[in-house]
């Protein structure tokens, strides 16, 4: 059981960009967390750094294309905290390029951690949240999965597929004082932006520098940045919202 009944937050891919921004967030606003990443030793290291800040976090590393890890998890997290007061489907890849550059392997892991792996624990996790009256469910889409941008055919329509689901949970689950968003970020300042660069043989200090001059408030975002508006659409300030993707763009359109 967690301590002094805090709040508890499950977050997938919590080791990453916007998720090590968001647990760090949560962290200092005193909630208990549920940290899930592929990383097993990364996961528990960042654990480990929580906790001896005065904190409290666990470890619940695994594969999000397992099944059985994504069926299990939320009652794993249960079983340790007794509650599960937020979720966030944070974790998320990228696979770039036309359809003809497109592989089944691409295709295939795209589905299953954008897609399934979300379906998988928001469906887990729906009857937790329903027997102690509520909570609340963010996934991270993007901006690209509704506005389709060129060349990554794969990612924008498993952002879609995010986005679509998101509002059809939102709906359906509202009654039962659940609210389910969605998160549409643009660019954002990560290892996942970055690596884009470098696939196309390009510096990447140099791109994000060139994607700044192209957004309206002068920087892509930071991680904490969108980590802020996760944050404020799973409090108590942000109760009358749901089912709702919120852009996250500096005034950015797709292109």
């Amino acid at each position: 059981m967690n301590r002094a009944g805090r709040k508890v937050a499950l977050v997938t891919g919590s080791c990453g960009g916007i998720g090590r921004a968001l647990v760090k967030k949560y962290a200092a606003q005193g909630l208990a967390l549920a940290l899930a990443d592929r990383e097993q030793s990364a996961t528990e290291s960042f654990v480990s750094e929580i906790n001896l800040k005065g904190g409290e976090a666990k470890s619940f590393a695994g594969d999000l294309t397992d099944q059985s890890y994504c069926d299990s998890l939320p009652l794993q997290v249960f079983n340790q905290f007794g509650r599960i007061d937020i979720l966030v489907n944070n974790a998320g890849l990228i696979r770039r390029g036309k359809i003809t550059d497109t592989s089944d392997e691409d295709f295939s892991l795209s589905i299953a951690v954008n897609v399934e792996a979300p379906f998988r624990l928001v469906r887990a996790t729906i009857p937790i949240m329903e027997k102690a009256g509520g909570g609340s469910i963010v996934n991270t889409s993007s901006c690209w999965g509704v506005y389709p941008g060129p060349d990554h055919l794969i990612y924008c329509t498993t952002k879609a597929a995010l986005a679509a689901m998101t509002k059809c949970l939102g709906r359906d689950h509202a009654h039962q004082k659940i609210r389910i968003n969605a998160v549409c970020p643009n660019e954002v300042n990560t290892a996942m932006l970055r690596s884009g660069f470098k696939i196309r043989g390009l510096d990447p200090e140099n791109g994000i520098a060139k994607l700044n001059e192209s957004v309206p408030l002068g920087h892509v975002a930071e991680p904490e940045e969108i980590a802020n508006v996760i944050a404020f659409l799973t409090s108590d300030e942000a109760s009358y919202i749901c089912g709702s993707l919120v852009e996250i763009n500096g005034g950015k359109a797709v292109y």
